[in-house]
């Protein structure tokens, strides 16, 4: 069984920073892509960014891109999405999702196994 972990959500005001984690732990795998994604309420879950294992190719959403940075380190098993210039609309519960059969591909869907959620608050 996989389990993945986020954190790093919160409360913060508009034009604030924040950094989300998520490492899966479990069941390991050689390879996996990673993505992030969000819902907020009443909305649909949506794509967020995403990264390749060797973190070569990423994807952003377009309301994202110029924003927030996805990256990794493998050593530490770790995905990270930094945060920059929050907006109010940025708010909602940001979960972390895991690719094992492409992971050269930095996609928008077709992920394995996804974490609980964290919460991402951002007040104007």
């Amino acid at each position: 069984q996989v389990q993945l972990v986020e954190s790093g959500g919160g409360l913060v005001q508009a034009g604030d920073s924040l950094r989300l984690s998520c490492a899966p732990s479990g069941r390991t795998f050689s390879a996996y892509a990673m993505g992030w994604f969000r819902q907020a309420p009443g909305k649909e879950r949506e794509f967020v960014a995403a990264i390749s294992w060797t973190g070569s190719s990423t994807n952003y959403a377009h309301s994202v891109k110029g924003r927030f940075t996805i990256s990794r380190d493998n050593a530490k098993n770790t995905v990270y999405l930094q945060m920059n210039s929050l907006k109010p609309e940025d708010t909602a519960v940001y979960y972390c999702a895991v690719d094992i059969h492409r992971p050269t591909v930095a996609g928008r869907q077709g992920y394995d196994y996804w974490g609980q959620g964290t919460q991402v608050t951002v007040s104007s």
